[in-house]
């Protein structure tokens, strides 16, 4: 193991629409990871409302803006041996870039550690993203970066309409959506151009309609591989994976293509070189016969914090330990106290993971779900059925409901508005596909609508089947004691 005194961590700042809390839970994990090695802690990180911010988390918390000018100055008074960045999602590694472009790294003889500079740049900018794809034969999608609106016309005049617009180096598809004409195209790519630290976006081929699935990878430097969790998205290419309902573990893939996204996924990890937690993200189409790899996130992210709680392995603890040096055969699992970090957890019951919007606060807001996330939070939820965990999650969220149907609280849908949301999703749509059942609407219909997966469509219906089957048994009650 390297030899480390002082180790600076980055959070990821305050907490804003769209991109949730979840970071603070792995800045606080990384904290105590280190501070039991012995190595002394400097936390920066701007919002006083988070855990790690805690006077008692780090040896040395820096309540300041993430800002170069602002962490320099805190640079050069502290002199870290090194500074871990992986822990402050997207504003952490964007920060660490532009110290480095800045020369600061370099003048303080800084270490970075998680992920390298290059490995950073290769995997936030979508053209290196794609090239080191290529390298490794690895598909993804037919895509452009480009610099300014007249390149991408061009390009969409090639590919077609609709077309994915992602802007590089932002977090929770900030700038970004799915552009269905020349306006839409234009409008999405202005915005995205601004809001990317290099003023590029990547202009990327459709797959919405296809299957989403996540993979979270752990790697050291000795490059052992695990899979700590695959999860899939509930909702279909075209929603954000962080406005998506999630489950684990993957439920519709057969094994044979689930070894092939796991083997594409450590292929991805190892080529990029990256130590410690990966998020891989892939499009599988409707066949199962094709894959695409959408998104790597060389960090720690929302994905991490849910893969976590679902397994009991903790990412961001075990992260922090690769990043100074240790191999997963040297961690000790701290839920376990008995495995090494090198054993792949596996689990024997089902975890649903809801998002959680603000629109009961912002009665205004366009609550149609895209590419762009609105979710301030998230719930998860245990069971040994998929069922009992959407159901427990559903409780969870805190808006009143007690499940799906039959609390008492159903929406009066018109056959209108139920065609409508299933076809453009609003955090409603889990409801709305209830109700649909419940009408008569059949399983292929919604499928054809939403293009869920009917395996999801048909766990809700045995849902509902379960209300009529309840409602049915307290009539003939009702009978016997009449």
């Amino acid at each position: 193991m390297e030899s480390y005194n002082k180790v600076m961590i980055f959070g990821s700042g305050p907490i804003v629409i769209g991109q949730a809390a979840e970071f603070d839970f792995s800045g606080s994990q990384a904290c105590k990871a280190l501070r039991e090695e012995g190595i002394y802690t400097i936390l920066v990180n701007s919002n006083p409302a988070t855990i790690q911010t805690d006077i008692e988390m780090a040896d040395k918390v820096y309540l300041e803006p993430l800002h170069p000018n602002i962490v320099g100055k805190i640079i050069e008074k502290e002199r870290p041996d090194a500074i871990l960045p992986t822990m402050g999602g997207q504003t952490g590694l964007n920060l660490a870039l532009e110290l480095h472009r800045r020369g600061i790294l370099d003048k303080y003889g800084i270490k970075l550690l998680g992920s390298s500079i290059k490995t950073i740049e290769t995997a936030e900018d979508r053209e290196l993203f794609r090239k080191a794809m290529e390298e490794i034969n690895e598909p993804v999608t037919k895509s452009k970066a480009v610099n300014s609106v007249e390149e991408a016309l061009e390009f969409v005049e090639k590919v077609g309409y609709p077309v994915i617009v992602r802007p590089a180096f932002t977090l929770g598809g900030t700038g970004g959506g799915v552009a269905h004409n020349r306006e839409e195209l234009i409008d999405i790519v202005e915005k995205g151009l601004k809001l990317s630290i290099i003023n590029q976006v990547l202009i990327d081929e459709s797959v919405l309609g296809w299957k989403e699935f996540e993979l979270e990878v752990m790697r050291d430097k000795k490059d052992t591989c695990i899979i700590v969790c695959g999860m899939e998205n509930i909702d279909p290419m075209g929603i954000h994976t962080g406005e998506s309902i999630v489950v684990a573990p993957i439920q519709t893939l057969p094994d044979e293509f689930y070894q092939k996204l796991r083997d594409s996924a450590i292929k991805v990890i190892r080529h990029l070189k990256v130590e410690g937690g990966c998020n891989i993200q892939f499009a599988v189409n409707k066949d199962l016969t094709e894959y695409r790899i959408i998104e790597v996130n060389p960090r720690v992210s929302r994905s991490s914090a849910l893969a976590s709680k679902a397994t009991g392995y903790p990412i961001a603890r075990v992260a922090a330990k690769i990043a100074i040096g240790k191999t997963l055969d040297e961690i000790i699992n701290d839920v376990t106290k008995k495995t090494p970090a090198s054993f792949e957890p596996t689990i024997d019951y089902v975890v649903v993971k809801i998002p959680r919007w603000p629109f009961d606060k912002f009665k205004e807001v366009d609550k149609r779900l895209t590419t762009f996330m609105k979710s301030t939070g998230e719930v998860m939820a245990i069971g040994r059925s998929f069922e009992e965990a959407l159901q427990k999650a559903v409780r969870s969220l805190d808006i009143g409901r007690f499940g799906l149907i039959g609390d008492g609280k159903d929406k009066d849908y018109s056959d209108e508005e139920i065609e409508d949301i299933l076809k453009n999703p609003t955090d409603e749509r889990i409801f709305v596909i209830a109700k649909a059942l419940e009408k008569g609407w059949s399983v292929e219909k919604i499928v054809e609508f939403t293009n869920i997966d009917e395996f999801f469509i048909k766990k809700i219906k045995n849902i509902v089947d379960m209300k009529k089957e309840l409602e049915s048994l307290k009539n003939e009650i009702k009978k016997l004691n009449a």
